[in-house]
């Protein structure tokens, strides 16, 4: 929310029921009720919008969970995304515009803990952000004098604050976005190579994998989506010893990609990479470590705009 004026946390939490050191010590629970609590944190998004003029909101940081999920309810299947989205994602992305209902939709999702992350905002005007433990932010140019009603008559608690705690989102860079002298680079790698593999990181947790052959970089392009961080690996080796050897210096696991004889990729989390088993159907394999130490692309950039503008607020993981 960064240079909005009006920043609020809002919360269920009676600002009475905290101790000296701010923490909350009363009754209330950290998870939603699925009722008229919830309800209240959705009609206070809902005023507040509607008081700063705003009828559609832009996806910013979309994530998506990990493999480990510490989430305090149960997880669900779809992250909270199923008939939001498409089914693989694909209008899911940084950059998104949602109507105000899918936005709710998604405050609630996050407030339930399904999983999908994001944030909510029209730029330089209007934003909303769902913190751990039922904690509401929502920033806009405007002062919503009619919206802090409706909320505090519906039970909860808004808290005028300098700024959210999750701004410090905004203050990441990527390293180089896609050029034509990166995408020259990878052109020049997979005629070098024979072939590379693509990952496109197009939420974060979320990766695809593409086989680029060369000539048919292009191809590959027009399937990525807006803002997505990408990186070139080696293509997948037949060497399944190497394959296993280099897997076995990574202590904390890795991420296996294979590719069967069709020419699908497949990928699946390694807990013990000592113990590495290639699937019977593969005929490539290449392994990534699941840390920054020995995380090593060829190549990595992130996708600026059609504009050229490179607007993604999301750093390359080595």
């Amino acid at each position: 929310m960064p240079n909005l004026p009006y920043v609020y946390q809002v919360t269920k939490y009676d600002p009475a029921d905290r101790d000296d050191q701010g923490r909350y010590v009363g009754a209330e629970v950290t998870t939603s009720d699925h009722g008229p609590q919830e309800s209240a944190y959705l009609s206070a998004v809902t005023s507040f919008a509607a008081e700063s003029g705003v009828t559609e909101l832009t996806v910013r940081d979309p994530h998506i969970p990990a493999f480990v999920s510490f989430g305090l309810e149960p997880p669900i299947e779809g992250h909270g995304l199923a008939g939001l989205f498409a089914p693989d994602l694909s209008d899911y992305f940084d950059g998104a515009v949602v109507s105000i209902e899918v936005g709710l939709a998604l405050v609630r999702a996050m407030l339930r803990d399904h999983g999908a992350w994001c944030q909510l905002e029209v730029e330089d005007r209007f934003c909303v952000q769902v913190g751990y433990d039922q904690y509401l932010y929502i920033g806009s140019t405007t002062y919503c004098e009619r919206a802090l009603e409706v909320t505090m008559q519906a039970g909860l608690f808004p808290v005028r604050i300098d700024r959210s705690p999750y701004d410090d989102l905004d203050d990441d860079g990527p390293a180089q976005p896609a050029d034509d002298a990166f995408w020259a680079e990878v052109a020049s790698l997979a005629e070098g190579h024979g072939a590379v593999l693509l990952a496109e990181h197009f939420v974060r947790n979320g990766v695809r994998w593409h086989r680029v052959e060369p000539g048919h970089l292009h191809a590959v392009r027009r399937q990525l989506a807006p803002r997505a961080i990408v990186e070139i690996w080696p293509d997948c080796s037949t060497d399944f010893d190497t394959v296993r050897a280099q897997a076995a210096l990574m202590e904390l696991g890795c991420e296996l990609i294979w590719v069967d004889r069709t020419g699908a990729i497949h990928t699946e989390r390694v807990e013990e990479a000592a113990g590495l088993v290639i699937p019977g159907e593969a005929v490539g394999a290449l392994v990534v470590s699941s840390t920054s130490d020995g995380y090593c692309p060829l190549a990595q950039a992130v996708l600026p705009d059609a504009d050229g503008v490179l607007r993604a607020r999301w750093v390359p993981f080595s």
